[in-house]
Formats: C-alpha cells, structure tokens, sequence
C-alpha cells in the first residue's frame, strides 16, 4: 500500500529564458529551502525556448529531482504572463512564490513570508527586499508609475537608487503600491480570487497591473526590508535600450493605463481602493490608517 501523498506548501513558479548563468544556482536555492521545511514544496519551471544551454541544465535538475523539479518545456519565448500562467494553472501548493530565475533565495528566506501571510489575511502579496550580488539595495517597490514618473524612472533609475540607498531604509513592513516581479509570495486562495495574469501584455508592466488589481480586490501589497534575498537583475528592458524589450515594454505601459483609466495622476486609484477597504463586499480588511507608499 502507498503513503498517501503529503499536501504540497508551496509552489515556487520560475521562468527559463536564456538563463543558463542563474537557474541553476536559483532552483537548488529553492530546493535547499524546501529540504530545510520537510521537503513538501514543488518548483515549476517554464523555459521558454532558451538556447544557450539552459534546457540540458533543466533536465539534470529534473532528473536529480523529480518529485519537485517539474519543467515545462515551450519551443518559443511567450513572455512573462503566458508562461507564468501555465505554471500557475499546475500549481498544487497552498502557497505560490513568483521568482525570477537570477534570484537566490537564501536559507529562512521564506518562512518568515508564509507566515505573514498565513497571520495576515489582508496581506494578499509580500515581497522581500532584494539587493544587488555587490550588496546594493535595488528599488524593486515603487508608486504606481504615471507617464512623468516613468520618464523620470527610466532616464534617472541608477541615481534614483543611489538616492534611495543613501536614506534611512525602512526597518519594518510596509504597504508599497508594487513590487516587481522577481520575487512575489501568495496564497493560492488569493490567486484564484484576483485571477491570473493579464496575457495581453507580453513582457511588462504585468507586475504593476498585477498589484493594482490585488489592491482593487481589498488586499495589500506588502514590502518586507526583514527579509532579504539576492537578485542578480538581468535587466533586459532597463533604463532606454533600443531594443524590443523596450518596445514591449512601452506597449503594455500604454495599455496598462487604458485598461485603468489613468496616466497622469494616481488620485483615482487611490479612491477606488479606499471604496474598495469600505465596501462590505470586500475582503476582511485589518485597520489601515492610510495607504503607506515607498516613495
């Protein structure tokens, strides 16, 4: 007779793309998390039709693995929503972590950031600090961007980051507008609440449009400077190459501000989600006292 099969705590989504120098590194950081924890967490992987050695890498994962390495492999690139949400469609664990693939996690990265979430129900994402491999904090939480906040962002992030390095870091959580994507943790239950990804953008601002919609469905994003993890940024659409990353990223920053019904100004947004933290309809809320931003 067979063990029953224990329940599955989390489900770590990654995405493979010509990542050969980081995946490696990034899915044994998991597994090293998941072994320290009873060992009853899975890792999904999507590689979307890497050439630079990253499926073979994959493969010996998987086969060292293969309880918990699970890999989807796609012959093209089909972007950051559409592969996160097939992964996300086989997740089984109470929990999903998004994870970039040069993000390593390390040791007690993710206890502290399930339990928040499993003490808070109003926390519907949380994202860790993140830091450059040199140690440099990276600006990975910001405001809801507007066209002149974007303009600034992409012309200005390096100083913008130096900036921020230089003040006081926050000690403590606190609500942010977004977090990228590199490293996001959820409840499954608030995934299927909020949906999943929105496919018709290709490459970014999914994170920003994911965000908004957690806030509009009553949840905080929650920015957590306790907990650290290390994000070697790729950084393909950083700054203002001329590149069709930048184009793609463009595009979505325009539909992003269709579908919303903003460009210039954040104030709308903010009424929506204080109609949304009064509306008996929304989720149960703790008291908020006012929408903290990383600025």
């Amino acid at each position: 007779m067979t063990a029953p099969t224990r329940p599955v705590r989390l489900s770590s989504v990654v995405l493979s793309w010509n990542s050969s120098r980081h995946i490696e590194g990034c899915v044994r950081s998991l597994l090293a998390e998941s072994d320290a924890s009873g060992g009853d967490d899975e890792i999904i992987v999507v590689e979307n039709g890497s050439t630079d050695g990253a499926v073979e890498i994959l493969k010996r994962l998987e086969q060292e693995r293969p309880q918990q390495v699970k890999v989807l492999y796609l012959e093209r690139n089909t972007g950051t929503t559409v592969s996160r949400n097939l992964a996300l469609q086989r997740a089984a664990g109470r929990y999903v972590a998004v994870i970039d693939s040069d993000v390593i996690v390390p040791p007690g990265t993710l206890a502290p950031l399930l339990a928040r979430l499993e003490q808070d129900p109003s926390c519907g994402l949380v994202a860790p600090l993140l830091r450059y491999p040199d140690g440099r904090l990276q600006m990975s939480t910001d405001v809801f961007p507007t066209l002149p906040r974007k303009i600034r962002r992409l012309l200005s992030l390096k100083r913008m980051e130096r900036r921020r390095n230089s003040r006081d870091w926050p000690r403590v959580p606190i609500d942010v507008d977004y977090a990228i994507s590199a490293f996001w943790v959820m409840r499954r239950s608030t995934v299927d609440r909020v949906g999943f990804l929105d496919e018709r953008i290709f490459y970014s601002p999914e994170d920003v449009d994911y965000c908004l919609r957690m806030w509009e469905a009553g949840y905080r994003v929650v920015y957590d400077p306790t907990v650290q993890a290390i994000h070697c940024a790729q950084e393909i659409s950083r700054g203002f190459p001329v590149s069709a990353a930048a184009f793609s990223h463009v595009g979505g920053l325009l539909y992003l501000f269709r579908k919303h019904r903003y460009a210039f100004s954040r104030a709308r947004l903010y009424r929506r989600f204080s109609e949304v933290r009064t509306d008996s309809r929304a989720v149960s809320l703790s008291p908020v006292t006012g929408h903290k931003r990383v600025l």
